[in-house]
């Protein structure tokens, strides 16, 4: 049924995957799609009362948005790019806006617009191997979903600054993620969780999520969630001069080249 996704269900907990290991699970349009309907399909399942989202492979929830799509083809104006991180930032707000609880299972990497998904997510859990980070600035890029403010506070500021990756101990020191597991008992672990919370009364897990989601909402989330997409729409409508030379790289060499040459950027500081 789904080309980039996939979806199960096991007892009251509904699993989506995404399904793209040869890409990370590099977030596309089609599977913005696909993940919404797939959304949908369990929101609307009453027998589903938790929904659970991980990534296939084991190498990666999602290394981000399929930059190939926005750097193939003619150059983004301001106003295709504004449409195109409006549009990343409903599919970020679908988990938010879910009526029921979500949780991102965390494996490998989870960087850039899948850090950003995930951040949207209910609950985070990841295993001993996860990677972090808000790669995006490294692409002088801007972050289409500034959800992790409000996660972190103001440790945020390094990690948004610097484009740093990060590991699973920080994540949870911090407090982007709530437990960090064993590689080998990681699935299992979450899956429990997930069906223990199943367990709830079905009214008390979606007026529990509401009254918390609203809590944020009343500080100004959506506000701030929008002003951060249009700086991001300004920023990437600049094309700075690093996004040329990288965007040149990839168009010349390959992507490849082009990641190479973007991290000997920073490897004398790393």
């Amino acid at each position: 049924m789904y080309d980039t996704i996939s979806l199960e269900k096991d007892d009251r907990v509904g699993i989506i995957t995404l399904n793209q290991p040869k890409t990370l699970n590099a977030i596309s349009l089609t599977m913005t799609e696909e993940f919404t309907a797939a959304l949908g399909e369990l929101e609307a399942d009453p027998d589903i009362r938790v929904i659970m989202i991980r990534g296939s492979g084991g190498k990666a929830f999602s290394s981000g948005y399929d930059i190939a799509e926005e750097t193939d083809g003619d150059p983004y104006t301001s106003a295709t790019w504004s449409e195109r991180l409006n549009h990343d930032l409903e599919f970020t707000l679908s988990v938010w806006h879910c009526s029921k609880p979500t949780i991102a299972a965390i494996e490998g990497y989870c960087l850039a617009g899948g850090m950003e998904f995930a951040g949207m997510c209910d609950l985070r859990y990841c295993s001993e191997d996860a990677r972090f980070g808000v790669v995006d600035t490294r692409f002088s890029t801007g972050v289409a979903t500034l959800i992790l403010p409000w996660i972190v506070g103001p440790a945020c500021r390094e990690l948004i600054y610097t484009g740093d990756m990060f590991d699973a101990d920080r994540a949870e020191r911090i407090g982007f993620v709530t437990r960090v597991y064993s590689k080998e008992t990681f699935y299992d672990e979450v899956l429990k969780t997930a069906k223990r919370m199943s367990m709830v009364a079905a009214e008390c897990l979606t007026w529990n999520k509401k009254a918390l989601n609203q809590t944020l909402e009343i500080m100004g989330l959506m506000n701030a969630l929008k002003a951060g997409v249009d700086a991001a729409t300004l920023l990437n409508s600049m094309e700075t001069p690093e996004f040329r030379q990288f965007d040149a790289r990839k168009r010349e060499q390959g992507m490849k080249a082009a990641l190479k040459w973007r991290a000997e950027q920073f490897r004398q500081y790393e």
